[in-house]
């Protein structure tokens, strides 16, 4: 894994984001913004999807816990629908920072776009979650969030397997929409769920 970015440029009050959720067929898109307090440092940042559910849990409650401020929102499916996943995903990231109970002086996001109406400086970051701390640590918050949700989904629709495939396009969940037809929760702007629908 790449070192972390140096946060010394931008003092104490820099600010990481980060979203989760641009792939699955359903589901909102969860985002959240970290600043990080460098008194209390938090060791095992990476990348969420490089690290285990249990490491990913023990860490969204450390987080939480030692962070400067953090801010975690979301796009709804009707949002994604509307404006597309990618401009979605920016709304959920700029609600975040929006969140922070802190104003950053500067915000790294991951990826190669910026969102729209930041209350700072900002900067792309590609493959910021596995540099930057900040950015892992946002990661971090967002897909706990999202997959938490997506869990709750499968209490209410049991037969499409959502606390197993967290709303992606597997084989079991592309059947479960054939067989079953879409939920509230599908995104039917999504191809696969769009050609069902046209069928």
């Amino acid at each position: 894994m790449e070192p972390f970015v140096s946060q010394v440029y931008f003092g104490d009050l820099l600010a990481g984001a980060d979203e989760a959720g641009r792939g699955p067929l359903a589901g909102e898109v969860v985002a959240a913004a970290v600043i990080l307090d460098p008194l209390r440092p938090i060791k095992g940042l990476a990348d969420s999807k490089k690290l285990s559910e249990k490491k990913r849990d023990a860490l969204f409650i450390e987080i939480q816990e030692k962070a400067l401020a953090y801010g975690i929102a979301s796009a709804s499916i009707e949002e994604i629908d509307t404006i597309n996943i990618l401009h979605a995903s920016m709304l959920a990231m700029s609600r975040a920072v929006a969140l922070l109970s802190v104003v950053p002086e500067h915000v790294l996001i991951d990826g190669n776009r910026i969102p729209l109406h930041l209350p700072c400086s900002a900067e792309a970051v590609v493959k910021g979650d596995a540099r930057q701390a900040a950015i892992s640590a946002a990661s971090i918050l967002a897909k706990v969030t999202r997959d938490r949700d997506i869990t709750k989904a499968a209490e209410i629709y049991p037969q499409y397997g959502f606390d197993k495939h967290k709303g992606y396009p597997t084989a079991q969940h592309l059947e479960a929409i054939r067989r079953y037809g879409i939920t509230p929760i599908h995104r039917r702007s999504f191809g696969p769920v769009k050609k069902i629908l046209e069928g």
